[in-house]
């Protein structure tokens, strides 16, 4: 539930269950992904259409994504957080309805899964990409509400006119008597808006760019806000004293920038799974 005042929000979560019929149980986390795949799909083969690239390959590309992405996703976060599982049944470490995913890990398994079936069939694999990070990064900002109703991945304490009620079973003991938090969840909800709003408006506005450009800027963007939110996060996934969500931030805006500089700086193509031109790249 949403309280809203003058000036004033307070984000309290209902809890996590969205669903109970009989032995069935619907979770807001499992019915937000659900969601944002189908979503993602339907966008995505939209945008194919765009790019003069078969909706179909998209339909297929999905389930690709999903078998590669979700399992890399759960493994990077239990990976940084095998201290805690190491205490909890083993079974804890599959109860990805639980919460407990990592979107660079799913970003990992993503890619190595789009390369394969690029590869596969034949069309390339930035082509692809530039197509489907519009409708990830949607998907993104659908995925954060499950860390709200989860009440989990929030930021700091803080007495803002915006802030996030924490049950107290869910706080950090270092926090155990402060009620509100950052609505990082939020944060990084609105943040990856507006990067949809821009890969949308570019991919549309500028078809002929070079094949990679959208997914540049995709890494670039995205990873700007998320370094900026990552700092505020209590839960941050660690090595040794740094937070490895900044410093992959750091590493794809680097990688972000020479990659631009690459395709217009020195005019040069990606390595890809075809050895083909498009008719983007040529203008």
């Amino acid at each position: 539930m949403i309280n809203l005042l003058p000036l004033a929000f307070e984000f309290t979560s209902p809890g996590p269950i969205a669903l109970e019929i009989g032995p069935l149980t619907i979770r807001w986390y499992g019915l937000l992904i659900a969601s944002a795949i189908i979503l993602g799909t339907v966008l995505a083969q939209t945008l194919a259409k765009k790019r003069n690239v078969d909706p179909e390959l998209v339909g297929d590309l999905a389930i690709w994504l999903v078998v590669g992405a979700i399992p890399c996703a759960r493994f990077y976060y239990v990976l940084f957080e095998w201290q805690r599982f190491q205490t909890q049944p083993w079974y804890k470490v599959f109860a990805i309805w639980e919460g407990g995913i990592a979107i660079h890990g799913a970003i990992i398994g993503g890619a190595i899964a789009a390369t394969i079936f690029c590869k596969r069939q034949q069309i390339s694999t930035w082509l692809m990409a530039d197509i489907v990070m519009p409708t990830v990064i949607l998907g993104q900002a659908i995925g954060r509400w499950g860390n709200f109703f989860n009440s989990e991945a929030f930021g700091a304490p803080t007495d803002l006119p915006w802030k996030l009620f924490i049950p107290i079973n869910r706080r950090p003991p270092e926090f155990i008597n402060e009620p509100y938090f950052h609505p990082t969840f939020l944060y990084e909800s609105l943040w990856n808006v507006g990067v949809f709003a821009i890969l949308i408006f570019t991919f549309l506005k500028f078809p002929k760019l070079k094949t990679g450009t959208i997914t540049m800027i995709y890494a670039i963007a995205y990873s700007l806000g998320r370094f900026w939110i990552e700092g505020l996060r209590t839960d941050s996934l660690m090595i040794g004293p740094l937070r490895t969500a900044q410093m992959v931030s750091l590493t794809a805006i680097a990688a972000g920038i020479f990659g631009l500089i690459w395709l217009y700086g020195l005019r040069r193509r990606f390595p890809d799974t075809i050895s083909k031109e498009f008719p983007a790249e040529n203008s």
